[in-house]
C-alpha cells in the first residue's frame, strides 16, 4: 500500500497526461468535447478511473465512450511511459455526472425563486387577520399580564 498524498498525486499526473494525450494525439474522429473532470487512483497503484463530461447530446456522449474505450491502450502505455511507476495503472474511462446534476440543481433553485417571488407579490397588499401585534403587552397602569395590579 502507498500513502494517500502519493496516490493523489499520481491521480493528478494521470488527469495532466490523459487530458493531453486526448487533446493533441487521439485524432478519433468520434471523440466530442472532452473534459477530464478528476482522476482516482486505488491504495495500490493499479486501478486509476478517469471522470470525464462530454458536451453535446446523448449520441455524442455514446461516440466519444466508444473512441476512449478504443484509445485506452495507447493511453495508458503513455500513462506507464511519463509517470516511471513499475505498472502502468488499468485505466477505467467513467461519464462524470456532476455536471448534469449542478444543471438539475439550477433548474430547481430558479423554481423556487420564481415561487418565491410570486408569494412576494401576493404578499405585498395583504394585512393581518388580528392585530399587527398579536403579543400581550402589560398595561400602561402597571399590571402584570395576568391581569393583577403591581404592589
Amino acid at each position: 500500500m502507498v500513502d494517500a498524498a502519493r496516490a493523489r498525486k499520481l491521480a493528478d499526473r494521470i488527469q495532466q497526461i490523459v487530458a493531453e494525450m486526448l487533446e493533441r494525439r487521439i485524432k478519433d474522429p468520434r471523440l466530442g468535447f472532452i473534459t477530464v473532470t478528476d482522476t482516482r487512483v486505488t491504495a495500490d497503484l493499479r486501478d486509476a478511473t478517469v471522470f470525464y463530461t462530454v458536451f453535446g447530446s446523448e449520441a455524442e456522449r455514446a461516440d466519444s465512450a466508444a473512441a476512449l474505450e478504443s484509445a485506452k491502450g495507447i493511453i495508458r502505455s503513455e500513462v506507464g511511459r511519463q509517470t516511471g511507476v513499475r505498472f502502468a495503472p488499468t485505466l477505467t474511462f467513467t461519464h462524470d455526472p456532476l455536471p448534469d446534476s449542478a444543471r438539475h440543481l439550477d433548474e430547481l433553485i430558479n423554481v423556487a425563486r420564481a415561487k418565491d417571488a410570486e408569494v412576494a407579490r401576493q404578499a405585498q397588499g395583504a394585512a393581518y387577520a388580528g392585530e399587527p401585534d398579536p403579543y400581550r403587552k402589560p398595561d400602561e397602569e402597571g399590571s402584570d399580564m395576568g391581569g393583577e395590579e403591581l404592589a
